[in-house]
């Protein structure tokens, strides 16, 4: 009883301990006065209200769906079929997609967009396409992952066998069969991706900067101005993720029970 009374409070208090800035934040965002008390000494939508009616928020908040949604949808056209032509027919391949996941993740940002600066600067490609490309391959670890997890639970192969030797085709089989059994998965993947690059900023804030004015970069300029909007900022954001976590959760159990059934 005493380990598990122990271990109830260290719970308690990592819980305490990571929910009380994002609380906080959230209650900063809606108070009016918040200076001599350890509470908001009023609440207020005012600060929500003024950050709809921002223009330069609303067009920042665009740039960053259609950026984010943009490579997404790049990757799923492009990367998913490859993926699922090396997983279902040269699987002796598939270590190359591997050593390309493994070394997405070795390069740090601020070393990528060096790179990236030094490469395409001067040869006339706008840099916005440039930081496209780099996230649609920096996403390249959770599409793979979400993709091949989902071929490997429905054991896809053996699938489009079987609807070959029914009388399907093979794209009456890729296109009603398979896809209909593993898009949770995908989607759960794509969903993963967009809020990963919604909330980049290294590389879109070194490579383009203020010309190309995203979420991420409209918050850095509004934390040296006002604490109340940055913090508004901040409340949508979380709110955003909130609402991608839930789908995705939804996406993987039904993509589980699915696979079960």
């Amino acid at each position: 009883m005493k380990k598990r009374s122990l271990a109830n409070i260290i719970f308690l208090f990592l819980m305490l301990y990571l929910l009380l800035p994002i609380v906080a934040t959230m209650l900063y965002a809606f108070s009016s006065k918040w200076h001599k008390s350890i509470f908001p000494e009023g609440l207020t939508f005012k600060w929500l209200a003024t950050l709809f009616q921002d223009t330069a928020f609303m067009q920042a908040f665009g740039r960053s769906v259609l950026l984010a949604g943009g490579a997404v949808i790049i990757a799923l056209i492009v990367i998913v079929p490859a993926i699922f032509v090396i997983v279902l027919y040269f699987p002796k391949y598939e270590k190359w997609i591997q050593v390309a996941v493994v070394m997405v993740y070795s390069f740090p940002g601020i070393i990528l967009a060096v790179g990236l600066i030094r490469v395409y600067s001067t040869i006339g490609v706008p840099m916005i396409l440039v930081v496209l490309g780099a996230y649609v391959i920096g996403i390249l670890p959770y599409i793979y992952q979400g993709t091949r997890n989902s071929l490997r639970n429905v054991d896809a192969r053996q699938l489009l066998d079987a609807a070959q030797l029914l009388g399907a085709t093979k794209t009456q089989a890729f296109t009603k069969i398979l896809l209909p059994t593993v898009y949770p998965g995908l989607f759960a993947g794509a969903l993963l991706s967009f809020s990963v690059l919604f909330g980049e900023f290294v590389l879109i804030n070194l490579v383009v900067g203020s010309r190309f004015e995203t979420v991420q970069i409209y918050l850095m300029k509004k934390l040296s101005t006002s604490g109340h909007i940055a913090s508004a900022v901040v409340f949508i954001y979380i709110v955003l993720m909130g609402i991608l976590t839930f789908a995705i959760a939804i996406l993987t159990k039904r993509s589980k029970g699915a696979t079960n059934l």
